[in-house]
């Protein structure tokens, strides 16, 4: 079992050569995850110091030959919690079963466009960047660990503390602002013709 335990005592021995190779070797990843749920280089940087404090600390909890960037990406988590200010509001619009179904409805008529085809030969990458920066955190942590750190499921929601159910709304909802938000990129660099307003019900 995968645990974060941060009360361990600093005096506690130092941790084997392959636990300390093997997480150094996931430092990047870290950094990344946490630059995906701070957006911000600096604040990155000290979820990872924090992050690595509390994992070598408490590296005897960690399993040997389970996966360590799992367990990482757990702690890493948890500091990011910790960190951020008491009160601010989590979006969560995972049982919002209308914006779903307008995402969907989005997604369709894009399709119907030709919108894909254009999006996959333009050089969208910073659009993509700044696109997963806007993403709520609730929606980006999840669109990371499986789009990006190619985690499964089962492991997104060991790192979240959510049910796969719940994983799987927010990839759902977290691709299809996603895929908006570079649609828009599009429209506005003049790749494609802007959408039609909807008429009002």
């Amino acid at each position: 079992m995968m645990t974060d335990a941060p009360e361990a005592a600093a005096s506690a021995p130092a941790p084997p050569k392959w636990f300390s190779d093997a997480a150094l070797a996931a430092m990047d990843d870290v950094y990344r995850f946490a630059r995906s749920l701070t957006r911000d280089p600096v604040d990155a940087e000290d979820v990872v110091q924090d992050t690595y404090l509390r994992a070598f600390r408490s590296w005897r909890t960690f399993q040997q030959g389970t996966d360590i960037k799992r367990w990482l990406f757990t702690i890493a988590r948890n500091a990011f919690l910790r960190s951020r200010e008491r009160g601010q509001r989590e979006v969560t619009l995972d049982d919002d079963a209308s914006a779903v179904a307008d995402a969907q409805q989005a997604q369709e008529a894009w399709l119907r466009g030709g919108l894909t085809p254009i999006l996959d030969h333009a050089d969208v990458g910073p659009a993509i960047t700044e696109a997963l920066a806007a993403l709520p955190e609730s929606f980006r942590s999840v669109v990371v660990l499986v789009d990006l750190e190619d985690q499964p499921y089962e492991a997104a929601a060991e790192v979240l503390g959510i049910p796969i159910g719940t994983v799987r709304s927010r990839l759902f909802r977290g691709r299809k602002l996603l895929q908006e938000r570079l649609v828009q990129h599009a429209i506005d660099a003049g790749l494609v013709p802007a959408r039609p307003s909807r008429s009002p019900a």
